[in-house]
C-alpha cells in the first residue's frame, strides 16, 4: 500500500513533463484509424489514458471533496450537456452517427484530463517544480522552432490533419508563401500555442535578474515569435499582442508593455506574408465599399469569405435546428473557425453557457489573486501573469479559430491553466492563514 500511495507523488512531475514534451512535439501520426471520421487514435491518447487511470485511482477516495470545486462542477455540467446533445442529435434531429459522436465527446473528456490531474495531484507538487516545468516548456518551444526552420529551409516533412487525406499521416513539404506548422497538426494550432506560452516567456524575461537567464529566455521567446509570425495567422498575432500587453501590465511593467508591442510590430514587418494578409483584407473591404456600374466581381479574401459564407452560417443553421442542445458533436464535421459559434451549433445555448461558466469560474480565481505583485514574486509571478495574459489572448483567438478542439493546443492549455489555478489558490490560502 505504501508504494501505491507514493506512486502519484513520484510520477506527477514526470507526467506533467511528458505532456509538455510529447503533446506539442510528437507529430500526429495515426495509430489506429477509425472509419467514418478522420479522427484517429494516436500515441498521445495512450499517454493521457495512462494518466487518466492513475487519476481515477487517486480521485475515487475523495470524489466528494473534488466536486466541491466550482470549476470541476462546471466542467462536468458541460460534459453532461455534451452527452445530452449527442442523444438529441442521434434520435431527435438525426444529425450524427452516435458512435462517431461518442468518440468526439471522449476527445473533449481527454482534453480535460491534465486539468483534473493537476487539481487532484497538486498537493504532491505544491509549486516546487514550476522552474523545472518552465525549462521543459522553453526546450519545447526551441525544438519546435528548430523543426519549423527545418521545414522552411531544409525540407523537413509536415504532418498535419486539416483534412481527411492529410490526417492519414501523409508527409507534405513547405511551399514558398505557405504557413509553418512545425510539429503541430496545423498552423492555427501552432499559432494558438504561441499565444498561450509567449506571454509567460516574455514575463520571465522581465523578472530574471542575471544576464545569462535573460539571454536564454530572450532567445527562446524570439524563436517562438518567429514561429508565430510564420504561421501567418492574423488573429493570432493580434491575440498575442493583447496577451503580452496584459501580462506585462499585470506585472506592472507598463513601459515594457508598450515597448514589447512596438518591437513585435517592427519585427513582424519583416514577414511580408503576414502583412500581405492584413493588407489583403483592407483591399477587399475597400473594393467592396465601392459602387461599380460594371457589375464585375469583387476580389475576395479566401479565409474571411469561407468563414462568412460557409462555416459560420453552417453553425448558425445547426443552432436553429435545436437551439437548446444543438446538433451534437461531430455534426459540424468541418472547421467552424469560431469556437463560440461551434459551441452554439454543436451543444446549443445550454452547452455554450456551460462552457462560459467554466471560463467564468477560472476568471474568478484569477481576479481573486489581484494585485498579483503583492502575492507572487520571481518565477511564480511571471508564470501567473503570463498565464492570465495567455488565457485572455486565447479567448480572443477563439473568435476566429477552433482552439479548444485542437488536441495539441487544448491539452497543454488545460494543463497550464490548471496549474495556474492551483498555484493561486495555494498562495491565497497561505496568506489568509
Amino acid at each position: 500500500m505504501l508504494k501505491l500511495t507514493k506512486l502519484p507523488e513520484n510520477l506527477f512531475k514526470y507526467f506533467v513533463a511528458a505532456i509538455l514534451i510529447i503533446i506539442p512535439l510528437y507529430p500526429k501520426f495515426p495509430f489506429i484509424r477509425i472509419s467514418g471520421t478522420y479522427v484517429s487514435v494516436r500515441f498521445e491518447d495512450f499517454l493521457l489514458a495512462a494518466i487518466g487511470i492513475l487519476l481515477v485511482i487517486e480521485i475515487i477516495p475523495r470524489i466528494k471533496v473534488l466536486f466541491r470545486d466550482e470549476i470541476v462542477r462546471s466542467i462536468f455540467v458541460f460534459l453532461l450537456v455534451g452527452a445530452l446533445s449527442l442523444i438529441s442529435g442521434a434520435y431527435l434531429t438525426k444529425t450524427l452517427d452516435l458512435n462517431i459522436g461518442v468518440l468526439h465527446l471522449l476527445r473533449r473528456v481527454e482534453y480535460f484530463i491534465p486539468f483534473f490531474a493537476v487539481l487532484a495531484l497538486f498537493h504532491y507538487d505544491k509549486g516546487k517544480n514550476l522552474g523545472f516545468y518552465l525549462k521543459v516548456l522553453m526546450l519545447v518551444v526551441f525544438v519546435a522552432f528548430l523543426y519549423g526552420v527545418g521545414q522552411r529551409y531544409l525540407n523537413f516533412p509536415l504532418i498535419i490533419t486539416q483534412n481527411e487525406e492529410y490526417s492519414k499521416g501523409i508527409a507534405l513539404r513547405w511551399m514558398p508563401g505557405s504557413h509553418i506548422s512545425s510539429t503541430f497538426a496545423g498552423h492555427y494550432d501552432l499559432a494558438s500555442f504561441m499565444v498561450l506560452v509567449l506571454p509567460i516567456l516574455i514575463s520571465l524575461f522581465f523578472v530574471f535578474r542575471d544576464k545569462v537567464s535573460k539571454a536564454v529566455v530572450a532567445l527562446v521567446a524570439l524563436s517562438g515569435f518567429w514561429l508565430l509570425v510564420n504561421t501567418i495567422s492574423r488573429i493570432s498575432f493580434v491575440s498575442y499582442l493583447f496577451a503580452v500587453f496584459t501580462s506585462l501590465f499585470l506585472l506592472k511593467k507598463y513601459k515594457a508593455a508598450i515597448l514589447v508591442v512596438i518591437i513585435s510590430l517592427v519585427l513582424s514587418a519583416f514577414s511580408s506574408s503576414l502583412f500581405a494578409r492584413y493588407f489583403k483584407v483592407i483591399d477587399v473591404y475597400a473594393q467592396s465599399s465601392e459602387l461599380t456600374e460594371t457589375g464585375s466581381s469583387v476580389f475576395e479574401d479566401r479565409s474571411t469569405s469561407i468563414r462568412f459564407n460557409v462555416e459560420w452560417p453552417r453553425a448558425v443553421r445547426a443552432l436553429l435546428k435545436n437551439p437548446f442542445l444543438g446538433t451534437g458533436y461531430s455534426s459540424i464535421n468541418l472547421a467552424t473557425d469560431n469556437d463560440y459559434l461551434r459551441l452554439l451549433g454543436e451543444v446549443g445555448i445550454i452547452g455554450f453557457f456551460a462552457f462560459i461558466l467554466i471560463l467564468f469560474n477560472i476568471a474568478k480565481v484569477f481576479i481573486g489573486a489581484l494585485p498579483l505583485t503583492s502575492k507572487f514574486a520571481g518565477v511564480e509571478l511571471a508564470f501567473i501573469t503570463g498565464s492570465i495574459g495567455g488565457f485572455l489572448g486565447v479567448l480572443l483567438n477563439a473568435t476566429f479559430i477552433d482552439v479548444f478542439e485542437a488536441s495539441k493546443f487544448a491539452t497543454v492549455f488545460w494543463l497550464i491553466i490548471g496549474y495556474s489555478v492551483c498555484l493561486i489558490r495555494m498562495k491565497v490560502n497561505d496568506q489568509k492563514n
